[in-house]
């Protein structure tokens, strides 16, 4: 047992303390408490302990609204007020950035929180299994294949946990049999569904591992009766023993193929695959923080490398002259295109291809961008693309993240390269989750 001062919270939403100059993490301790702990595992540079009990509680420290939050691993930090939540999530991107470029004190703008955070997430993908003589839906704990049901997520929209508990219910009425990994046998592996926010539109998708789904008539019959808002229910077929969602073929079962969202004036159509941003409420303040870093005047040339579906990009076009993004998925620039055409934007061109490759190909013919928007995944930037961006040296690179330790460690190559950090505004996209979005502006050091 050891006693561990907290000093900070965690990128993965645990406590962290030290003792005897070792550093400690504990999982449900929160800055500022003193906990009594048991130690878990060492390892060379750090170790783990288990919360044992608190010998000074933060006055931060909150009850938690779900009954399953310790288990089904949504959520790190509903223990934490949201004013706490909103508070760590800025030392959590000041303290990276702090470490990794030596900067003594990084311009971090306080967190951008919601009004209302709970019911934000317009999606849930959750695992369907026979357990206990009933069909049951949920999450597997955290490294483990024990379902935790779920019926009633605080954090997910009403209606997406209606069109889970209902289709549930229906399968088995109707006697629709789950997937069972271990015979390989059965049907239905996943339920997904999804809500369009701003048009209250629903879509169903039922994931199988076979091309028959038994009963479906009744199955779509029932749905349709008991969910009027939902407007498209559909099958996706997964044959493979693979921890992915989806398979590659997706068939209609009844409406439409694509349910409607909107964010701010623009519209999309979403397929059962397509990527979209969880919390479209937190998107809208996201990307305007992005279109106040590009500081677009209309006559603006703007690069949006790993565009995805384009929403970036689309965002920030009626500002500028002309947009270009790419991205390596040729799926997602299909949808980019198809969403710039239904928003009437003529002036944004998508390509499939690498940033670092497309990029100094276009400035050779003559496409030199004033802005370039990066969105990587959780990774970072490829070092490839730092390079290339090194030696473009554009007037304003916007970089959006999701992974404070990465942006923190592409900062330091690129202020080494002749870039300095104007600003980073953190956006609290996933409340109560440890996760935190960043927008960060760096200008190369010539410029004014």
């Amino acid at each position: 047992m050891v006693t561990v001062p907290i000093r900070r919270l965690g990128i993965n939403g645990e406590g962290v303390g030290y003792v005897d100059r070792q550093v400690v993490f504990v999982d449900g301790a929160l800055p500022g408490e003193t906990v009594r702990a048991r130690v878990t595992e060492i390892h060379p540079s750090y170790a783990r302990a288990q919360l044992v009990r608190f010998l000074a509680p933060s006055p931060d420290r909150a009850t938690p609204s779900c009954p399953v939050y310790d288990r089904c691993g949504g959520c790190q930090v509903q223990h934490l007020s949201y004013a706490g939540q909103l508070a760590a999530k800025k030392e959590i991107v000041r303290e990276a950035v702090a470490r990794y470029t030596g900067l003594a004190d990084p311009p971090v703008r306080d967190c951008i929180g919601m009004d209302n955070p709970w019911a934000y997430r317009n999606k849930a993908q959750l695992q369907a299994v026979w357990r206990n003589g009933r069909l049951e839906v949920g999450l597997f704990e955290p490294g483990s294949h024990r379902l935790v049901p779920l019926a009633d997520c605080p954090v997910t929209h009403p209606r997406v946990n209606e069109m889970i508990r209902v289709a549930r219910q229906t399968l088995e009425e109707l006697g629709i049999p789950p997937y069972d990994e271990r015979t390989r046998t059965g049907v239905v592996r996943t339920l997904v569904a999804r809500v369009g926010l701003a048009t209250g539109e629903g879509q169903l998708t039922f994931v199988t591992r076979t091309d028959h789904l038994p009963r479906a008539d009744a199955l779509v019959k029932r749905l349709r009766e008991r969910l009027p808002y939902v407007t498209s229910i559909m099958q996706n077929v997964n044959p493979r023993a693979t921890p992915l969602i989806f398979g590659e073929v997706t068939r209609r079962l009844w409406g439409t193929e694509r349910i409607e969202e909107r964010l701010g004036p623009l519209r999309f159509w979403l397929s059962p695959r397509a990527f979209f941003q969880l919390n479209p409420e937190q998107t809208v303040k996201l990307y305007n923080v992005v279109r106040e870093a590009a500081a677009l005047t209309g006559t603006e040339r703007v690069v949006d490398a790993y565009c995805g579906v384009g929403t970036i990009a689309l965002w920030l076009a009626p500002y500028a002259r002309e947009v270009r993004g790419m991205d390596v998925i040729p799926e997602a620039i299909d949808d980019a295109r198809r969403n710039a055409k239904a928003n009437g934007l003529t002036h944004v061109r998508f390509a499939v291809g690498r940033a670092e490759d497309l990029l100094p190909q276009w400035v050779r013919e003559g496409f030199v961008p004033d802005v370039v928007v990066v969105d990587p995944p959780r990774t970072g930037l490829d070092e490839a693309l730092l390079s290339t961006i090194l030696t473009l040296r554009p007037p304003r690179l916007v970089y959006v993240s999701c992974n404070p330790a990465t942006l923190a460690k592409n900062c330091k190559v690129l202020l080494d390269g002749g870039f300095r950090l104007q600003w980073i505004q953190p956006v609290d996209m996933f409340p109560h989750t440890s996760h935190v979005e960043t927008v960060t502006l760096l200008k190369p050091v010539s410029s004014r």
